[in-house]
């Protein structure tokens, strides 16, 4: 994985991963996903020798569509000729054909951006990268049932998604579910849901708080549902959502190593087996190793908020080591709090319990520079919605947002074309040959008013 800025420090060694449940024909499946892929998911196939299929309009559907090319069968992998907005018209599209890479690092600048919608992935061996998806209310009334998560994985496996901007969603900006409790064992419970996922270097702000969902207030990070196994949630920047950043429920293994989570508003991490939700089975125990994590209060957040709040009535076993913590003034906060008064237990362990084997893990102290240079969608030509967050998150502003248009709502991007060539590419992870991507120009830098860059001038 490459190095979008000079500071950062990255620690990009491969990570070994259990072997995936289904072979494309005629791929490999020892090699990883791409350079620094990481977890329990890191050898994902992907549409690793398929064919290349090229989006070449910004259209919702139709030939030459990003949705055509989803729905299309067989490995393949998406590229794009094209840059700019699609928009989907309030819609939620599901991914339901296997082994495929959508490869947002192709599309020339300023990049792919999905607004009005949002994805689930239903199927195995998926990668998504460098894609932003903006979802928002777009005038939807409050409470009118507008619900759809940026991104979600619904009973799948071996799936990346890696540096994605997910911003704005009704529900979660990004998730991990499916149904709890598919099959007669515990084994089959874990197998008929999400596993052997990795969430990676993403942008994941902004969640709309007071909206359409049909619940109210839902501003929320990352869902990890009940009996999801083998989750990394690794270096990923968290702001401004109100809860979930992330939340994993009953009998979740997940680790969650290096993110920055910046003003939450009343939840953080937090762990909760309801009991509701659970009536007639057995109570699984949830796993949780959290290393080298950084939580920063903001404008938004309650005093006192813990790092790790436990709910409900499941028992987790927890091992958390270097997490950092502080209000919005540099003080220190509590690594652990509870929002119920129940039988269940925070079980310390010394060493990891869930741990994926080779994962770098940078200083907690290192973890702000580096996923702040690093995470998002496309960091060497970012537009200008994850400037400003990112901006804000290092100068320690913003806040909790009901609608887009508090910050300016939909982007406006003019689009721009230019071929796909396959010789300028390594097809096997999708990285270009050259080291350099469509766009990039320089390291990440501060977007200038004309005055401003006069006068620095």
């Amino acid at each position: 994985m490459r190095n979008w800025f000079p500071l950062a420090l990255m620690l990009a060694a491969p990570a070994a991963a259990s072997p995936t449940l289904q072979k494309a024909p005629e791929a490999p499946v020892t090699a990883t996903a791409f350079p620094g892929a990481q977890g329990w998911a890191a050898t994902t196939q992907g549409g690793r020798g398929g064919r290349i299929i090229r989006v070449t309009n910004l259209n919702s559907d139709g030939p030459g569509s990003l949705k055509a090319a989803i729905e299309a069968k067989g490995p393949r992998i998406v590229v794009f000729e094209v840059g700019g907005v699609i928009d989907m018209g309030l819609k939620g599209w599901d991914i339901t054909e296997p082994y495929l890479t959508i490869a947002g690092q192709t599309a020339p600048s300023p990049g792919i951006t999905l607004i009005r919608g949002g994805f689930d992935v239903k199927t195995h061996d998926v990668i998504l990268r460098h894609i932003r998806i903006r979802t928002g209310v777009d005038g939807q009334a409050k409470r009118s049932g507008w619900e759809v998560d940026a991104l979600s994985t619904v009973g799948a496996y071996n799936v990346i998604v890696d540096h994605c901007t997910m911003t704005w969603a009704l529900d979660e900006n990004l998730s991990a579910s499916g149904p709890r409790f598919t099959g007669e064992t515990v084994a089959e419970w874990r197998k008929g849901t999400s596993h052997n996922i990795t969430f990676s270097y993403n942008l994941l702000a902004e969640g709309l708080a007071d909206a359409s969902h049909p619940k109210g207030e839902h501003s929320k990070g990352s869902l990890i549902h009940d009996n999801a196994t083998g989750i990394l949630i690794y270096r990923n920047v968290y702001a401004h959502n109100v809860e979930r950043s992330p939340l994993l429920k009953g009998g979740v293994h997940a680790a969650v190593v290096n993110n920055l989570i910046y003003d939450p508003g009343k939840r953080a991490v937090h762990y909760n087996l309801m009991a509701l939700e659970w009536a007639g089975y057995p109570y699984q125990q949830g796993e949780l190793s959290a290393v080298g994590n950084v939580m920063r209060g903001g404008p938004s957040t309650d005093e006192g908020l813990p790092f790790l709040m436990l709910g409900g009535d499941g028992d987790l076993r927890y091992h958390g080591r270097d997490n950092i913590a502080v209000d919005k003034m540099g003080k220190p906060l509590p690594m652990f709090g509870r929002y119920g008064e129940t039988r269940a237990k925070l079980i310390e362990a010394k060493t990891p319990v869930i741990w994926p084997k080779g994962l770098p893990v940078l200083p907690s102290r290192d973890v702000e520079t580096h996923v702040l240079a690093n995470a998002g969608a496309r960091p060497w030509d970012r537009d200008a919605h994850d400037i400003r967050v990112l901006f804000f998150v290092a100068e320690g502003r913003g806040e909790i947002i009901d609608d887009e248009k508090e910050v300016g709502g939909y982007p406006k991007m003019k689009e721009t074309r230019a071929p796909f060539v396959e010789a300028e590419w390594n097809l096997d992870t999708m990285e270009p040959k050259s080291g350099r991507y469509p766009g990039q120009k320089r390291p990440i830098q501060e977007s200038l008013s004309e005055r401003d860059r006069a006068m620095r001038n």
